[in-house]
């Protein structure tokens, strides 16, 4: 019998190595495949818009880049960079309608923010675009065909809502004179659920909120958010002092400050399954330009601006005073915004 056994043994561990092999391999293969389903699941949440090909050469110029004397072996995107941020007030969709979207269809550009990145990606510059600023709006071309009317003395978010995303950087780029190299648009319940992917973000208020259409109440202080009140926060206006968009564009800039120490805080890469949370909320509803509409282009803009802190986000708002015939609407004070744009041009 022991005979027996010590002829088996040999046999028998040989045995046990292929059978661990091969649940080791089978762990790798199964790793692998969740990896691959991962990367396409998050790469096909990306909706996207061909801005390039809609205006073609009808834009501002691209500034000129000078290539690194040293290139690295695993080299990220340099050179200054200008993107049009919009949150779009959309109307279609249950959840986006239960998030204060409103019951009509259609959408609107609820928030305007042009995001320069300078060209060594160590600081960065936000200037939000109020939303009832008078404006020339060009002529926009329209993806069935045909064109979108111009118009003199627009309200700055219908530029949006008659002509979509070709309309909206068409119209930035006429009144910045500064070329929108990239285009992302996140809309109300991918913005709550991104904040809640991080766990919520803290912000101070100096005032009490208390405003029924964002559905938002809060004292003055210090509190943390989830998504949901978050989101209010970003939409919160008729609630503040004097119900203006600038009071409103504030409280934004607050916010994005606060969702930068928030992303710090947070140490995505030690936890996979938060890393995917988030990056699953924040591709799940955002339309880019096609030069952004692939996880690998997405990641290799985020690597760029990985030395990027709150501290080194400046947040403004475009220099606007009272509309004379209008006192509810705003127009471009001259000359601080021409002053501004051009600042965006280098």
């Amino acid at each position: 019998m022991a005979g027996r056994n010590a002829r088996r043994g040999p046999g028998g561990r040989a045995r046990g190595l292929r059978a661990a092999g091969l649940a080791l391999v089978g762990a790798l293969l199964l790793g692998a495949a969740a990896a691959g389903w991962a990367y396409w699941h998050l790469n096909g949440n990306i909706s996207s818009v061909d801005i390039e090909g809609a205006l073609g050469d009808d834009r501002p110029a691209k500034p000129v880049t000078v290539p690194s004397a040293s290139p690295s072996a695993s080299p990220v995107p340099t050179g200054a960079l200008n993107i049009l941020l919009l949150g779009s007030d959309s109307r279609g969709g249950e959840e986006n309608r239960e998030l204060g979207g409103g019951d009509s269809e259609g959408a609107r550009s609820d928030t305007a923010m042009v995001v320069h990145l300078d060209a060594d990606r160590t600081a960065a510059t936000v200037v939000s675009i109020p939303r009832d600023t008078l404006v020339d709006r060009p002529s926009c071309p329209l993806p069935s065909g045909g064109s979108t009317p111009e118009a003199s003395g627009a309200m700055f978010n219908t530029a949006y809502a008659l002509g979509g995303p070709v309309c909206a950087v068409k119209t930035v780029e006429s009144v910045t004179g500064v070329r929108m190299d990239h285009y992302i648009e996140v809309d109300f319940s991918g913005f709550a659920d991104l904040v809640d992917a991080l766990g919520g973000v803290t912000v101070t208020t100096d005032v009490d909120i208390d405003d029924d259409k964002s559905h938002l109440r809060l004292e003055a202080g210090t509190h943390h958010l989830d998504g949901t009140e978050a989101l209010g926060l970003a939409r919160t206006r008729y609630g503040l002092e004097g119900g203006s968009d600038l009071a409103r564009i504030e409280l934004q800039h607050q916010l994005v400050k606060a969702l930068l120490e928030q992303i710090s805080a947070t140490d995505l890469l030690t936890d996979p399954t938060r890393l995917y949370q988030v990056a699953d909320a924040a591709t799940g509803s955002l339309t880019t330009d096609t030069g952004l509409d692939s996880l690998s282009e997405l990641m290799s803009l985020g690597r760029s601006l990985g030395g990027l802190a709150a501290d080194d986000v400046r947040t403004l708002t475009m220099p606007v005073v009272p509309a004379p015939w209008d006192r509810n609407r705003v127009v471009a004070l001259e000359p601080d915004a021409a002053e501004l744009w051009e600042s965006l041009r280098r």
